[in-house]
C-alpha cells in the first residue's frame, strides 16, 4: 500500500508543480495584455518583473525536484504582488510625455509623483493645464508604479537648468515621496500635495506648502489631512475641494474603496488645477 500511495503521489506532485508553473506564466501574460498601455508607457521595471515571474514559472514547471507545496508557495508569493501592482489605466491619454513645457518663459518647475499603481499618463491632462500657465512639469515614471521606489529626483531637476525655482508634489503616496524630496534637497522651494499628507516632519522646512484635498475622499480623509497640519510649515495652505474624491485627482476612472462624489470630475479638477497654479505662483 505504501508503494501505491507513493506512486499516486508522484503524478499528483507533478501536476501540482505544472499547474503552479503554468499560473506563473499565464497570469503575467494576461496582465500584460490587459494593461498593455500603462505597462508599456510606464517604467520598464514592471515589464522586467513580469518577465521574471514567467521565467520562474517555466523553471517550476520543468524542474522535477521542486516539491509540490513549494511550487504552490512560490506561485502565490509571486502572483499576489504582481496582480496587486497592476496599474490603474489612464482613461484619457494626451500623449505619454513626462515633461510638459509652457509656450513661453518658465516661471517655476514641478516634479510630480503619481499615486500608487496609477498610470502616470492619468495626470498629464491636469498637469498640462498647469504647465500652460508658465510652469515646467516633470511627471515621474515610477518603478512598479510605486512612488517610494523612485529614488532621488534631483537629476530630473538638474536636467532643466532653465527652471529658476523648483517645487515637488504628488498624489496620494506620491505626496509622501514628494515630502521626502523636500527633506533630501533644501533647494526645493515648494511642496504641492494632492489628496496626500507627509509622513515625515516638514514643519521646520522653509518651503511654500499647499495641501489640496477632496471633501469626499475615501482614502486620504479630511481627518487624515487635519492630522497632518503639525508636520507641515505653520503657514501651509489647506484647500478642500467640495464634493471631490480621491480618483478625481487624475483621469483613471473610479477607484474601489473611494468615497461617493457630490460634484463633477470636471468641476473638481478645475479647482485642483487652479490651486496648483496658485501654489506654484507663490514660490
Amino acid at each position: 500500500m505504501g508503494g501505491c500511495a507513493g506512486g499516486a503521489a508522484g503524478p499528483l506532485v507533478t501536476w501540482v508543480r505544472r499547474l503552479a508553473g503554468a499560473a506563473c506564466v499565464l497570469v503575467p501574460l494576461v496582465l500584460l495584455v490587459a494593461g498593455w498601455g500603462p505597462l508599456t508607457a510606464g517604467h520598464p521595471a514592471h515589464l522586467v518583473v513580469l518577465g521574471g515571474v514567467v521565467a520562474v514559472g517555466v523553471g517550476i514547471a520543468l524542474w522535477r525536484r521542486v516539491p509540490g507545496w513549494l511550487a504552490v508557495v512560490l506561485a502565490v508569493l509571486l502572483l499576489v504582488p504582481v496582480v496587486y501592482l497592476q496599474p490603474f489605466a489612464a482613461t484619457r491619454v494626451e500623449g505619454s510625455s513626462t515633461v510638459l513645457r509652457p509656450d513661453g518663459a518658465v516661471r517655476a518647475g514641478l516634479v510630480f509623483h503619481p499615486g500608487a499603481r496609477v498610470d502616470h499618463r492619468a495626470y498629464v491632462p491636469l498637469l498640462r493645464r498647469v504647465a500652460a500657465q508658465g510652469f515646467l512639469v516633470v511627471v515621474v515614471r515610477e518603478p512598479l508604479n510605486m512612488a517610494l521606489l523612485s529614488g532621488d529626483t534631483a537629476p530630473l531637476r538638474a536636467a532643466h537648468p532653465e527652471v529658476p525655482v523648483w517645487a515637488v508634489g504628488g498624489h496620494s503616496l506620491g505626496g509622501v515621496a514628494a515630502g521626502r524630496d523636500v527633506l533630501a534637497d533644501p533647494s526645493v522651494r515648494g511642496l504641492v500635495l494632492w489628496a496626500s499628507y507627509p509622513v515625515d516632519d516638514l514643519s521646520g522646512r522653509d518651503v511654500v506648502a499647499w495641501s489640496i484635498s477632496g471633501e469626499r475622499d475615501g482614502f486620504t480623509t479630511p481627518q487624515d489631512v487635519a492630522d497632518s497640519r503639525s508636520k507641515l510649515p505653520p503657514d501651509a495652505r489647506f484647500e478642500v475641494v467640495p464634493g471631490a474624491v480621491h480618483a478625481f485627482f487624475g483621469d483613471y476612472g473610479d477607484q474601489p474603496g473611494d468615497g461617493v462624489p457630490t460634484t463633477s470630475r470636471a468641476e473638481a479638477q478645475a479647482r485642483i488645477v487652479a490651486g496648483t497654479v496658485a501654489a506654484l505662483a507663490a514660490i
